[in-house]
């Protein structure tokens, strides 16, 4: 069985623990009343643009001779239709929980236990928001949204969902990354790490931040999950046999270490990646194959689970 239930105020919103079938706990910030409706009012700005230029389009038709009246009003319903209801199901539906208003305010709809919004939650929210927003011009919604502590709408009860914040900003306090070895380090300094999502990327530090709660079946399962989801979004792979934990910390630490170099450009130098000073040899690591008179990586079994991360090909 599936639950998620609010948990705390963290700096002004509301974070729900959703636990997931595998008997995992995960943190999700739920999105704060104004920002949903600030989105929610960008969203039917535009649906009511839409129908009246394509309202003025029917009547430019009618008026011409082009649709008689029997006609004109057939495609008219069809565009009120298409446009209340298959509006917001089209763009949650392609965008995974998401449209213009939503984007514009970093939030995102997803399922009771964290997944991505599907088509048929999405058809139930869109169908829903016939009566609860554009019938009672928004007062059903309101009110439910008042009442339901993770500001669930009458569509979000039916289709079990809710919305959560994709965007926030740093967080005090907040737990530090585990250590990074010298060889990481070097490797994460080449990482290309452009296509890497703010929402996997605080997916991952919430794993390693509640990495010593977790059951070491839960722990090597999600590890393996959200591993397998940020080394789609970054390359290259790490070195064979490094840990979940490892790695993820490694490119946690290199976007932090990125971020703070942008944001203070007189300070360049990474720390972390242990420049020997001239004259030193440079480093080259203690624990290859070749110091350990162990066989050549490739005629060892890949590690797997918890002791060693293995991209997928």
């Amino acid at each position: 069985m599936i639950e998620a239930w609010p948990k705390r105020e963290e700096e002004g919103t509301t974070v729900a623990e959703v636990v997931t079938g595998e008997a995992v706990v995960l943190e999700v910030p739920c999105a704060r009343f104004p920002s949903r409706l600030v989105a929610l009012g960008i969203d039917v700005l535009i649906q009511v643009i839409l129908l009246l230029v394509l309202s003025l389009i029917i009547g430019v038709a009618a008026h011409g001779g082009r649709l008689n009246v029997a006609a004109a009003s057939a495609v008219g319903i069809t565009v009120i239709v298409a446009v209340i209801v298959g509006y917001p199901v089209l763009w949650e539906t392609l965008t995974r929980g998401a449209s213009p208003g939503k984007y514009a305010l970093g939030l995102r709809v997803v399922s009771d236990d964290g997944g991505p919004e599907r088509f048929r939650q999405a058809l139930v929210r869109g169908l829903a928001a016939v009566v609860e927003i554009w019938i009672t011009f928004g007062c059903v919604a309101l009110i439910t949204s008042l009442l339901s502590d993770r500001g669930k709408r009458l569509g979000d009860f039916f289709a079990g969902t809710f919305v959560v914040q994709q965007r926030l900003p740093a967080r005090r306090g907040a737990a530090p990354l585990p250590p990074v070895s010298p060889e990481l380090a070097l490797w994460g300094a080449a990482l290309e790490m452009s296509a890497l999502t703010e929402e996997t990327a605080e997916t991952a530090r919430r794993y390693l931040a509640r990495l010593p709660e977790l059951t070491p079946a839960a722990r090597a399962e999600l590890g393996q999950r959200i591993a397998g989801a940020v080394s789609a979004q970054v390359s290259p792979p790490p070195p064979p046999g490094t840990p979940v934990s490892a790695y993820l910390s490694a490119v946690l630490t290199e976007l932090r270490n990125r971020e703070q170099a942008r944001f203070a450009p007189a300070a360049r130098i990474r720390p972390a990646a242990h420049v020997p000073p001239s004259g030193q040899a440079p480093w080259t690591p203690a624990t290859t194959p070749a110091h350990r008179g162990e066989e050549p990586p490739d005629q060892q079994p890949p590690a797997t689970g918890a002791g060693g991360f293995v991209p997928p090909a």
